[in-house]
C-alpha cells in the first residue's frame, strides 16, 4: 500500500481527497499526513479524518513520513512550489487543477518532471463524468468524422459566478483568472475530445458585473452597511463548514472568505471569450460569463460527417443535479438521432467517484484515456495563460508546446 500525503485543507481537499482517503479507500492508500498554511484548517481536516497527522510544514512532512505520492490541493500559485517539492523528493503528484498558473511555472514543473522520473497525474474529473466521456466515445467511434470546428459556451450562475470574486481567485497573482482556474477544465475537455494540441489564439475579457466600478461598498459581507440593498450579501456564517474552516480561522493568516464583490483589487474577468486553433486544424470558440441567471452550458461539434449537440443545465455548483442526459445526432442526410446517456449522481457529474478510483485504486482500463498526465495538464493551463496575455496585448498569440 503507498503512502499519500495532502498539501491543503479547504473543501475541495477535505471532500475530494481527504475524507475518501480516510474511509471508502482506506484499503488503498495509507494516509499519512496533512500540511497546510493554516494551521487551523488543517487540525480540522486532521480530526474528520481520524486524526491524521498535521505538519506544521511541507519539508517536515516529506522527511518524516517519506510518502510514495503527495496530493496537491492548495491555493493555485502555489501548485508548482509542492509539485517540484515533491518530485524532486521523489514522490508522484496528484495535482488538482489547474496544474500551475502560467508559462514559467509550467516549464519548471515539467522539467523538475523530467529530471526526477516520478509522474504528475492531474485530476480533470470531467473526463470521468458519464456525459462528457460519451461524447469521446462517440468522437472515437467516428460518427461525426474528422472535428472541424467546436463551439463551447459556459455559464455561472450569480452565486457560483460569485463566489470566484470574494476570495484569493480574484487576483490574477492568485488563480490566473478564471480562464486559468475555471476554464482549464473546458479547455481539456476540448484538447480531449479534439485529440490535438492548441496551436494559437486570440482572447477578449472583460469585468461587467464584479470588481470597482465606482458603486458604494464594503470590505466584506459580514460588516457591509449595504446588506439589505446589495443583490450579493451571503451570509457565510449560516454555512457551518465555512463558519468553522474560515471565519474561526481568519486569526490564522488573515484570510477573509467573504470579500466584497466590488473590491478594487479585483482584477480577474467575469466576461471572457477565446478562439482557438488547433493543430490538426480544428477551431474552438469558447465563452465564459459568471453572472448568468442559471448555470450550465452548450456546445456543438461540426465534423466532416456531420454535427453533435450537447448541453447541460446545473442545478448545483457542483453539477451534481443535471437536466439533460441526451445528446443530439444530426447526420448529413438530415436525420438525426438522440443518443442517451446513464444519469450519474455526485459530485461534477459523477466524475468526481470515477476519478478517485482511477488514481487510487489503479490498474483500471482506460480505453477513453481519461486519465490526465502533465501534458494535459499543461496544454489546458497554457491556453488560460495565454488567453490571459491575449487580452492583455489585444494580439493574436501562440500557444506554446512545453510537453513534447
Amino acid at each position: 500500500m503507498k503512502k499519500y500525503v495532502l498539501v491543503g485543507a479547504g473543501s475541495r481537499a477535505l471532500y475530494m481527497f481527504a475524507k475518501p482517503m480516510s474511509t471508502e479507500w482506506k484499503d488503498h492508500v495509507d494516509f499519512r499526513g496533512v500540511y497546510d498554511s493554516n494551521a487551523v484548517r488543517a487540525k480540522l481536516l486532521s480530526e474528520e479524518c481520524g486524526q491524521v497527522p498535521v505538519f506544521s510544514d511541507f519539508p517536515e512532512m516529506l522527511a518524516a513520513v517519506k510518502p510514495d505520492v503527495v496530493v496537491v490541493a492548495s491555493t493555485d500559485y502555489t501548485h508548482h512550489e509542492y509539485i517540484i517539492g515533491a518530485l524532486t523528493a521523489g514522490c508522484d503528484v496528484i495535482s488538482e487543477k489547474p496544474m500551475t498558473i502560467d508559462e514559467e511555472k509550467c516549464r519548471a514543473i515539467l522539467e523538475a518532471e523530467r529530471m526526477s522520473g516520478k509522474k504528475v497525474t492531474v485530476t480533470f474529473n470531467l473526463r470521468f463524468a458519464p456525459y462528457f466521456a460519451k461524447v469521446k466515445e462517440l468522437l472515437m467511434n467516428d460518427v461525426i468524422g474528422d472535428v472541424y470546428h467546436v463551439q463551447l459556451e459556459w455559464f455561472l450562475d450569480r452565486d457560483h459566478g460569485a463566489e470566484y470574486f470574494r476570495r484569493w481567485h480574484s487576483e490574477l497573482n492568485n488563480s490566473g483568472g478564471l480562464l486559468v482556474h475555471k476554464s482549464s477544465h473546458h479547455f481539456d475537455i476540448v484538447n480531449w475530445w479534439v485529440d490535438s494540441h492548441p496551436k494559437q489564439l486570440q482572447a477578449f475579457g472583460s469585468r461587467r458585473v464584479y470588481g470597482d466600478h465606482g458603486q458604494p461598498k464594503g470590505e466584506r459581507c459580514m460588516t457591509c452597511d449595504y446588506k439589505d440593498t446589495c443583490e450579493f450579501y451571503k451570509d457565510i456564517t449560516k454555512d457551518p463548514f465555512m463558519k468553522k474552516y474560515y471565519v474561526e480561522a481568519e486569526q490564522e493568516d488573515g484570510y477573509v472568505r467573504d470579500r466584497c464583490l466590488f473590491d478594487e483589487h479585483i482584477d480577474i474577468y467575469d466576461t471572457m471569450g477565446v478562439n482557438l486553433a488547433y493543430e490538426n486544424g480544428a477551431i474552438l470558440n469558447y465563452s465564459l460569463v459568471a453572472y448568468s441567471p442559471y448555470e450550465g452550458w452548450k456546445a456543438t461539434i461540426n465534423g466532416s460527417k456531420g454535427r453533435l449537440e450537447l448541453g447541460n443545465i446545473y442545478r448545483s455548483a457542483d453539477m451534481s443535479e443535471a437536466e439533460q442526459f441526451t445528446i443530439k445526432q444530426y447526420k448529413l442526410d438530415g436525420s438525426t438521432e438522440l443518443i442517451p446517456v446513464s444519469a450519474s449522481i455526485g459530485g461534477h457529474g459523477g466524475g468526481d467517484a470515477k476519478l478517485r478510483k482511477a488514481i487510487f485504486e489503479g490498474g483500471v482500463a482506460d480505453p477513453l484515456g481519461q486519465q490526465a498526465d502533465s501534458a494535459a495538464g499543461a496544454a489546458s493551463l497554457l491556453i488560460g495563460a495565454i488567453a490571459n496575455r491575449s487580452i492583455a496585448e489585444g494580439k493574436l498569440l501562440s500557444v506554446p508546446h512545453l510537453w513534447s
